[in-house]
């Protein structure tokens, strides 16, 4: 896609510039700031019993918590060691013993009693584990009693009535692959991965817009451009490591704008501990922040294209790259049409910004030669992704911010091998290489050997809603095969979650620890399989970063709390498939990582090279530097795509709040802190403005309630620097909030985000009381004697 290979790490700014300095009082004495080094100390000690193995994963495996890509101490971007308190919080996980036996066969509702992240403390799944229908405690079982159960079920359903879910803890593309590859052959295509809940728009939008599903840039190219712009991404949070480029990036004359709803103190000042100037005097990450309202991106982009075709009413060329544009963009005038005919009231009423303000944004922009725009879930999280990232892309298009040094589009992913989940073909539309179009599916059947199944398998949350179908449906799931993951607190609408999660004939649950999820009944039995984390991964094994990095992680040795009956987990798929169809087994199986990375580079092309990558340190990047190096997309035309979209309607009345949810001290949704290190934010509490505060005669720290037609979420008021009608509340505590059901209609995402009453907590309760009175009494007049 690209001829311009990346260069390699470089060497960061040395010299310091105070005018980026947060204050000269050094290490932040008297700020609101994350203890990085004390956390890193308690970490050390959490990790004491197994502390040489520790050490070797921090300095010989590639990250499993973000996508950066850090590989042991360094990365391909900057040179030097990088670490951050995300990868230490999960390096947990790898080291930790085995669950005690007291444990893992207590009784059922004793167990019941743990959170997750309780249960996460408690240790490993040490074997494999059975508990069938009105058993109290799970049992041990063997691995070949386990399969033989899960494998005779199978052969008793309809393919379409079982399916296949992989999480992004820790994956492999090697398992990712094998997974799409033992799916497919046992004849289902019901097989999803953790994206769907993430980025899946991202690579909707950038498909249909500039043809590839996937950053066009590196994290260097932020050292050196114009802007570099964030939309709905809290990047300092989700991936630390980040704050390091950023600040390079400010040194080297980059602005910093951050579009979000709530100033996130994390993206306004941190003290990065591994950058000794930062961590003495902090960094101001941002330049500006334009809080628009939440679901109000589209206006605000269509503010900012209609400012620029205002300024080229005036003079031709001064905000578009026409040259860019006539050669390389298509739909121009469509858009053009679309944005002029929309009203500046419109647009400022639906972004929440002032008509002044998105015209600064767009005279910079119009001014600047290169620009990386990054988003993360802000943008994704609604029914209308797919459309939002369109107009990032459109913004791009139209200025010529891609194919080239110091610009790009740029999904900043949040989990480590994420990207690599759909381009292994874990995924119910797309095969390895491409989509489930009938060229690449007679292809892959040629690479394969064997026929797929021709029919669209569902997303995660259709397959969820069909475990509830009628029993004599063709596509009520019966089975669900789960790698990781917690539906319980990941999906919209947990109440309904867990009623289906309890109707599916058997749960299986592949994974490194317990969670709430596990411990829910099945109508036969949930099985519990031990993973082995990445580390531990027969030969080692890759992950994809955000950047198209693929890096190899070796096989690490020396864990002294080994689970000695914990498995490879595409392993345990090639049994799984030698047990359901023993006779043509032999066409998924392989001996070795290295067996499945060499029909990799065969099966998706753009992975040629990862069959080279065979030991510590070894690493690549598909498409080259730049993806439509030169403005050459890989599209039908060799076009980019302005995609044209309406303002949508958010259906908000009177009163109401957009509320959305957030992340705080996380990993996904696992917490590590209960109080946000950044704001002092409890897991419970809502943020709002403190002028809605004062309209609703609500104190700060208050008890409120926010509800509507789903659900009830009682918390307490929490005032921040947050756009005016807008609150956030913490994932997954609020997905109470939140209906099932609601999918983005091209890449099938869940709604995160919806409309809300927010009312004090005693005038709620007394309301609630009133009307349960009143609804008493009437019912005993209706029913009163004559």
């Amino acid at each position: 896609m690209g001829e311009t290979k990346h260069q390699g790490p470089i060497k960061a700014t040395k010299t310091p510039q105070p005018k980026h300095w947060v204050s000269p009082v050094p290490f932040g004495l008297g700020k609101v700031k994350p203890q990085h080094f004390r956390d890193t100390m308690k970490i050390a000690w959490d990790n004491r019993d197994n502390l040489g193995y520790a050490t070797r994963i921090v300095t010989q495996g590639v990250c499993d918590g973000c996508a950066l890509g850090v590989s042991g101490l360094y990365d391909q971007t900057l040179k030097g060691p990088h670490m951050c308190t995300t990868r230490l919080n999960v390096l947990r996980l790898n080291t930790m013993p085995a669950l005690k036996e007291e444990i893992v066969h207590a009784d059922i509702d004793e167990l019941r009693k743990y959170s997750s992240t309780e249960l996460r403390k408690l240790g490993r799944i040490p074997y494999p584990l059975i508990r069938r229908k009105g058993e109290r405690k799970f049992s041990r079982l063997t691995w070949d009693e386990a399969m033989d159960i899960i494998a005779k079920k199978m052969k008793q359903l309809d393919p379409k009535q079982y399916g296949f879910y992989l999480t992004s803890r820790g994956i492999t593309n090697e398992s990712y692959y094998v997974a799409a590859k033992v799916a497919r052959f046992l004849g289902t295509n019901n097989i999803d991965n953790a994206s769907r809940i993430c980025h899946s728009p991202s690579k909707t939008a950038l498909k249909r817009s500039i043809g590839v599903g996937a950053s066009t840039a590196n994290y260097q190219d932020w050292f050196g451009t114009d802007v570099l712009l964030f939309w709905g991404s809290v990047a300092s949070n989700a991936s630390p490591v980040s704050t390091k480029y950023m600040l390079e990036a400010k040194k080297r004359g980059a602005k910093i704008i951050v579009v979000n709803p709530y100033k996130e103190p994390a993206l306004d000042k941190y003290w990065i501990p591994s950058n000794m100037e930062s961590a003495l005097f902090g960094t101001k990450l941002a330049d500006d922040f334009y809080q628009v309202n939440i679901g109000g991106d589209i206006a605000f982009m269509h503010g900012i294209m209609k400012h620029w075709f205002e300024m080229e009413e005036k003079e031709y060329g001064s905000a578009i790259n026409h040259e860019f544009v006539q050669q390389h963009v298509n739909g121009y005038d469509e858009l053009k049409e679309t944005v002029m005919q929309q009203s500046w009231e419109e647009i400022v009423k639906s972004s929440g910004v002032s008509r002044e303000r998105i015209a600064e944004l767009a005279v910079l922009l119009a001014n600047s030669k290169n620009a990386v725009f990054a988003w993360a879930l802000g943008l994704t999280m609604h029914s209308f992704a797919t459309d939002n990232i369109s107009q990032v892309a459109n913004l791009a298009l139209l200025r010529g911010y891609l194919g080239r040094k110091y610009n790009g589009l740029m999904p900043f992913r949040g989990h480590s091998s994420v990207q690599g989940s759909g381009e292994m073909g874990a995924d119910p539309f797309v095969l390895p290489g491409s989509g489930f179009d009938p060229e690449n599916a007679e292809r892959m059947e040629r690479i394969w050997g064997f026929e797929l199944p021709k029919w669209q398998g569902d997303i995660v949350g259709v397959t969820l809603e069909n475990i509830m179908l009628p029993e004599d449906h063709e596509r009520k799931i019966k089975l669900y095969y789960l790698s990781g993951g917690n539906f319980l607190e990941t999906m919209p609408d947990p109440d309904f979650i867990e009623k289906a999660l309890a109707e599916l004939d058997i749960r299986v649950h592949q994974d490194i620890i317990f969670n709430t999820s596990t411990l829910v009944d099945a109508k036969e039995a949930v099985i519990v399989l031990p993973a082995k984390t990445r580390y531990e991964q027969d030969g080692g094994g890759t992950s994809t970063s955000t950047e198209r990095m693929v890096y190899f992680s070796p096989e690490i040795e020396g864990n002294k709390n080994l689970i000695e009956e914990a498995r490879s987990e595409w392993k345990i798929y090639i049994d799984l498939a030698k047990r359901v169809k023993p006779d043509t087994a032999h066409l998924v199986d392989f001996q070795s990582g290295q067996e499945i990375r060499d029909e990799i580079a065969i099966a998706n092309r753009d992975y040629d090279g990862i069959q080279h990558l065979k030991k510590q340190g070894d690493v690549f990047q598909w498409g080259g530097a730049w993806l439509c190096e030169g403005g050459i997309c890989p599209t039908p035309d060799g076009k980019g795509n302005l995609i044209s979209v309406e303002i949508p309607d958010l259906n908000k009345k009177d009163g109401q709040f957009i509320v959305t949810s957030r992340r705080g001290k996380q990993f996904n949704s696992m917490v590590y802190k209960e109080v946000d290190p950044f704001n002092k934010a409890e897991r419970y509490d809502v943020l709002m403005n403190a002028q809605d505060g004062k309209r609703l005669s609500v104190a700060d720290g208050e008890g409120i309630v926010v509800y509507n037609g789903f659900g009830v979420f009682q918390g307490r008021a929490k005032f921040v620097d947050i756009a005016l009608g807008n609150i956030e509340v913490h994932f997954p505590e609020g997905n109470f909030l939140l209906p099932r059901g609601r999918y983005e209609k091209y890449a099938g995402i869940p709604d995160y985000n919806i409309t809300a009453t927010v009312e004090k907590a005693d005038r709620y309760n007394a309301r609630k009381d009133v009307q349960y009175q009143e609804k008493h009494i009437e019912d005993l007049e209706v029913n009163a004697p004559m």
